[in-house]
């Protein structure tokens, strides 16, 4: 056996009071919080004290660029080009009325139309409104992340020094006390639906399942530091309704699901997802797809119909994008989920990008290369609204219900409403937008021609 030395043991002993400490300090500031759902403001605090930093590191760079004359670059919130809503005639009209002075109805077709829509391409290129919506927002102020502005350089050994330190608090105090944690709500997590699954079906098991998923997705939401503000809560998705929202991360599952207890929707994975999922449906009605059966999209609806016409059932969870926006806008609604006529309970997720960044650009980032960035950043903080109930009106189809929705939930979370599918991410933009523009002028051009025939 080997012995150690005074000076061994003595550091052994620290490291294990040490490690004694910090889970003591996990047990009762963090997870038995998360387990009675109760907060004791520190996040708060911290949250406060990180908007002070970056107002003054923001004043710091502000007045650093002024001494030596540097620019400050200013991000484009609203876009680079001034766009009025109107339409494609009226457009044309002006064109045709500045250009040689005749009204809209007095040729069928001028050269001069064609300004319209090399102005259109142009303006497209130069400010497309789409493509920015898949990439990380740009931020007026300094958050101390070297990734969120592009003015950050050195401007003074202070301000250098406290991005210094803010790399250290990030990286040796933060990330591994929020791996920590989200070990620990992960393995809970497939620890107690395990456990509960083997109860018999009843409300025992019901209340227990409820409360080990609110336990374990709280835990998580403070793996991320996450300060979330909910409003309307009487408005919280009930039994056989689908609750619908703006999908920017894969977090968002766990930040609506540390309020609610909800019925989730998707494929079935490998590895530690696929443990995770396996355990979570032996406590939970959940809904998974096998790979082959995603795309069939008579048989997914039919599940899901079956699921919301049991009213004592948990309400799905849907994210209609099937893709993450970088929560500035919400684009198209896939109209599946809207056909099945049940009860939609739309909510609006708005993040604060101050203190960290949650859209995932799936494109450029690996999901361990994003959730590393999440545990690196300051703090997840957003605000949740939930919007009253809607249902489908007697004349109305799947895609204006779908429409409809997205337009309330735009409106409540400060974004840009947006007709475009989001899955222009990775696929060309389908002939059927060209197509509708064509639609458009010609009818203009035919509907004119018409209206003379019969005068």
């Amino acid at each position: 056996m080997f012995l150690l030395l005074p000076f061994d043991s003595l550091v052994v002993n620290l490291l294990g009071i040490s490690i004694t400490v910090l889970f003591t300090l996990l047990l009762v500031f963090i997870i038995v919080p998360a387990i009675f759902g109760v907060s004791f403001g520190i996040r708060k605090v911290y949250m406060k004290t990180l908007l002070k930093i970056f107002q003054w590191a923001t004043l710091r760079i502000e007045r650093g660029a002024k001494e030596k004359n540097h620019p400050l670059y200013k991000p484009y919130i609203n876009g680079i080009i001034a766009k009025e809503p109107t339409s494609l005639e009226e457009e044309i009209k002006e064109i045709r009325r500045s250009g040689s002075g005749k009204a809209l109805d007095t040729p069928e077709f001028e050269l001069s139309d064609i300004f319209y829509f090399c102005r259109k391409g142009i303006e497209t290129i130069m400010d497309d409104e789409v493509t920015k919506r898949f990439s990380a927002e740009e931020l007026e102020s300094w958050n101390l992340l070297s990734r969120t502005n592009y003015n950050f350089q050195y401007i003074s050994l202070r301000l250098t020094v406290l991005w210094g330190l803010g790399v250290l608090i990030r990286y040796c105090f933060l990330l591994p006390l929020r791996i920590a944690l989200a070990f620990t709500g992960i393995s809970l997590l497939v620890t107690g639906t395990t456990v509960v699954g083997y109860l018999p079906n009843g409300r025992c098991k019901e209340f227990l399942s409820r409360h080990v998923h609110l336990m374990c997705y709280r835990i998580c939401v403070r793996a991320l530091t996450a300060i979330i503000t909910y409003h309307d809560r009487e408005n919280r998705p009930r039994n056989g309704g689908i609750c619908v929202a703006n999908h920017t991360s894969p977090i968002d599952v766990i930040i609506l699901a540390s309020d609610g207890y909800y019925a989730m929707v998707g494929q079935i994975h490998g590895g530690l997802m696929g443990v995770i999922q396996r355990a979570m449906v032996k406590a939970c009605p959940h809904v998974w797809f096998e790979r082959s059966e995603v795309k069939d999209r008579h048989l997914v609806a039919k599940r899901l119909t079956e699921h919301v016409q049991d009213k004592s059932k948990l309400p799905i969870l849907i994210f209609p994008e099937g893709t993450c926006i970088n929560n500035t806008s919400v684009m198209m609604f896939k109209k599946g989920s809207f056909e099945i006529g049940a009860t939609v309970y739309p909510v609006a997720i708005k993040y604060d990008p101050q203190f960290g960044d949650a859209f995932w650009n799936s494109s450029k980032y690996g999901m361990v290369t994003y959730l590393l960035r999440m545990m690196t950043s300051w703090a997840i903080v957003c605000s949740v609204w939930y919007l009253p109930p809607m249902t489908r009106q007697p004349e109305e189809d799947a895609v204006h219900f779908a429409n409809r929705v997205k337009s309330a939930i735009a409106r409540q979370g400060g974004l840009v409403d947006l007709l475009w599918d989001g899955g222009l991410k990775r696929e060309k933009v389908k002939d059927a937008f060209k197509e509708e523009q064509q639609k458009l002028y010609s009818k203009m051009i035919v509907g004119n021609h018409e209206d003379r025939s019969r005068s």
